[in-house]
């Protein structure tokens, strides 16, 4: 059996911590979802989702039923777990937080960023899902707020921004550029010129580092990887809609406190 694959980041490399940026390698998936489809929302066979979330909890030596993923539609909610959350009754929100020994959080993505926090001084961790949506309406400030409640500290929250769409990757029309514009704060410079006439190149990470910032985390980390660019080891939702693929797989990062 091939181990599910997947990423770290150096600053969540911390004691008593397991998590995961995982890509699309070590799973049982066929097709459009090759290999290490974590999606339940796709139309992949539940079965090999549910086999390759098991690859992912042993792969951070946790066990399936104490992995814990919500039921995510770009919001800026986020919601603090206390127990395992089994798939028939997933929160609706894009992060979850916990301060509860065992538990391992995930969010699913393919181009979007996936997000993960600790405070391992207070023991404190979350798991964000945040696309341009979320972002922009605050699911990473939600999230750093709920780890708070549970006793973190902003200025030692450590968060790390996971592969997802690079900049050169991500057109946007002028649609999208009037959306951020109408923002309160001058979003101009996350976009570029496109070689397209109307069209701009949008930099969601740098967009996210500015989130991060502004909720008053300590330290950040972007892996910068682009998940559009990379096919080999990640599934990309906009990939897949430029070729007219019907479905796409989905990708998974978790962490986990032992």
């Amino acid at each position: 059996m091939s181990a599910a694959q997947f990423l770290t980041a150096g600053s969540l490399r911390i004691p008593g911590l397991a998590h995961g940026f995982f890509t699309r390698l070590g799973g049982v998936s066929q097709g459009a979802y090759a290999s290490l489809n974590g999606g339940v929302g796709s139309r992949d066979a539940p079965e090999a989702v549910a086999e390759n979330r098991g690859r992912i909890a042993a792969a951070l030596g946790v066990a399936p039923d104490r992995l814990s993923v919500p039921f995510q539609f770009h919001s800026p909610d986020a919601i603090a777990i206390s127990a395992p959350v089994p798939p028939s009754a997933r929160p609706r929100c894009d992060a979850l937080v916990t301060a509860t020994p065992g538990l391992a959080l995930g969010v699913t993505g393919a181009d979007c960023g996936m997000i993960l926090f600790a405070d391992q001084r207070a023991r404190v961790i979350g798991a964000a899902h945040a696309g341009w949506k979320g972002a922009l309406t605050g699911v990473v400030e939600a999230t750093v707020a709920a780890m708070e409640r549970l006793g973190a500290k902003r200025a030692d929250v450590v968060a790390a921004l996971g592969p997802c769409i690079g900049h050169e990757s991500y057109e946007v029309g002028p649609e999208f550029v009037a959306t951020f514009a109408a923002g309160d704060d001058d979003t101009a410079h996350y976009f570029a010129p496109s070689r397209r006439a109307g069209h701009s190149m949008f930099n969601l990470n740098a967009y996210i580092a500015a989130r991060v910032a502004r909720a008053g985390v300590g330290r950040f980390e972007d892996l910068r990887v682009d998940t559009y660019a990379d096919e080999r080891r990640f599934f990309s939702y906009r990939r897949a809609m430029h070729r007219k693929e019907p479905d796409y797989g989905r990708l998974m990062s978790v962490i986990a406190m032992n």
